[in-house]
């Protein structure tokens, strides 16, 4: 008995070539609607599914394939008690299934999809024969992707059959299939029909880019995975064009340094250790930009990671390659800035293409036995958002000042305390268990040039210390949420020094 092949695809590519492949070993092609017709037109014989089950496709191609004579000839074991039942029933085995399923993802992915749309392009008959198929393996091969067919067609002419480690790496594979439709599907619907902010189930599903080499510490495991949703501009889609590869902690880093100087429209520069930025500025250029960005900490920017949100040009390269670095982040790099860097053959320049305004809606953070889920931070402050609660009332300068070193401090660990002049960051006091104690940082890094900055704190100053040490140490103003049962406090100390002191209304902190 000649073996049988039932081929029922949405994604067509290089399937006339498999079929036509199979039909030349042998096999007998069953198909389906628009794949029928496919295949028939380019001369392969192909036999109807409603001519093995007797009965016609209906409900527009609803159903189809789900009937005894189809998923009985693909679960049906080699054991006599199953071969038996088949064959007083008139049912045949298949022995290869190949389906894609329907274009879901594609679908709703389509800025003007109606929910008939998307519901209509839910397979059902397709997962049912994949995961069968799936099942089982251990006589059945399933293939879910176009890419495997040559492999396929290989393996048959040179050994006549298709070996159980092929069988079992494509039946999980089918199963990872169906899986991630189902929970694209969950995905859509769950926005579709929402009825809180957060669903009561929540998939996140990854698809792994490489291992690292290891995780935080070299005795730690790791890997890098991406969403299947990934958006333009983000770290997975990013492209490596030179350097060693990427460790967990540059990816992390890099992650910190990116989403820094995408919240800026004009040129901007930071360099980011552990996550915390210690020199960040926007300049009339790129290479102004650096400099003043390097001169924020030129000790800690020493083996930095650096972001750029502006094409990295031949002047600015020569500057970066004065210094040791580990990783360079940009939009782009010009010919002339990657033959200059070559130079430096383990420093990686990664080249993050063009830049987006907002990333995944949601932030995963795992707990024991679970996780945290919560809505990205991408909340903005204007000017017309900022509560004066002085006496004295900030230039058009210091509110400049003022909103660019809070979307600084929007980026440093908590309890954060930024200081910066002229759009560049001074002082950073980062990650520290009292405010007060995070000013002092950020001033003693400061220095003298402390005299005319401005101060920024990702959360409400508790007490008056905070501004008592800022205004010795010579700030002009003071940008904070407010909220503290002691803002009364905070503000008449700010008005007994002369600084000026706004409210935003909002905090970030950042754990």
């Amino acid at each position: 008995m000649s073996k049988r092949a039932l081929i029922s695809v949405s994604d067509k590519t290089g399937i006339i070539d498999f079929a036509q492949g199979l039909q030349d070993l042998g096999y007998k092609i069953i198909s389906t609607g628009g794949t029928a017709q496919t295949l028939s037109r380019a001369g392969v014989e192909v036999t109807a599914v409603s001519e093995v089950t007797g009965f016609p496709e209906i409900l527009g191609g609803r159903v189809k394939t789900l009937h005894p004579k189809i998923q009985g000839g693909i679960l049906a074991r080699q054991t006599a008690e199953h071969q038996k039942q088949i064959a007083d029933l008139g049912i045949e085995p298949l022995d290869l299934v190949v389906v894609n399923l329907y274009p879901f993802r594609e679908t709703i992915a389509q800025a003007d999809v109606t929910l008939e749309e998307a519901i209509e392009n839910i397979d059902i008959g397709g997962p049912t024969m994949v995961r069968a198929a799936a099942k089982n393996y251990e006589r059945v091969t399933v293939i879910v992707n176009p890419l495997h067919y040559e492999i396929i067609l290989q393996q048959l002419r040179q050994e006549g059959e298709i070996s159980l480690a092929t069988r079992k790496k494509l039946a999980l594979e089918a199963f990872t299939h169906t899986a991630s439709y189902d929970v694209a599907i969950s995905q859509y619907l769950s926005k579709v029909f929402a009825e809180a902010d957060f669903p009561r189930y929540c998939f996140w599903e990854g698809e792994k880019i490489q291992d690292l080499r290891y995780g935080e510490n070299p005795h730690q495991k790791a890997a890098f995975y991406r969403f299947r949703d990934e958006r333009q501009g983000t770290l997975t889609g990013a492209k490596k064009l030179q350097g060693k590869e990427l460790s967990y902690n540059n990816l992390v880093d890099i992650e910190a340094a990116w989403s820094i100087v995408t919240e800026f429209s004009a040129p901007a520069v930071t360099i980011i250790k552990h996550t915390n930025p210690c020199g960040a500025s926007v300049g009339k250029d790129i290479h102004e930009a650096y400099l003043k960005a390097y001169e924020s900490d030129p000790l800690s920017a020493f083996g930095g990671i650096v972001a750029l949100n502006r094409e990295v040009d031949y002047k600015t390269a020569a500057e970066i390659k004065k210094i040791f670095l580990e990783v360079i982040i940009a939009p782009s790099f010009s010919e002339e800035a990657r033959t200059i860097l070559a130079i430096k053959k383990n420093l990686r320049l990664i080249e993050m293409g063009e830049q987006i305004t907002e990333d995944q809606d949601y932030w995963l953070e795992p707990v024991s036995g679970g996780f945290l889920l919560q809505e990205r931070d991408q909340a903005k402050i204007t000017a017309t958002d900022l509560k004066v609660v002085t006496k004295k009332k900030p230039t058009a300068e210091q509110i400049a000042e003022l909103l660019y070193a809070w979307k600084i401090v929007k980026h440093v660990k908590s309890n954060a305390i930024v200081l910066t002049k002229n759009k560049q960051i001074l002082g950073v006091g980062a990650g520290q268990m009292n405010r007060v104690g995070a000013a002092k940082i950020a001033l003693e890094q400061a220095k003298e040039q402390v005299r005319g900055a401005v101060l920024a704190s990702d959360a409400f100053l508790p007490f008056s210390d905070t501004v008592e040490v800022a205004a010795q140490a010579g700030i002009s103003a003071i940008i904070q949420p407010g909220g503290s049962i002691r803002d009364e406090d905070v503000i008449t100390k700010a008005d007994e020094y002369g600084i000026v002191m706004v409210f935003t209304g909002m905090r970030h902190f950042k754990h």
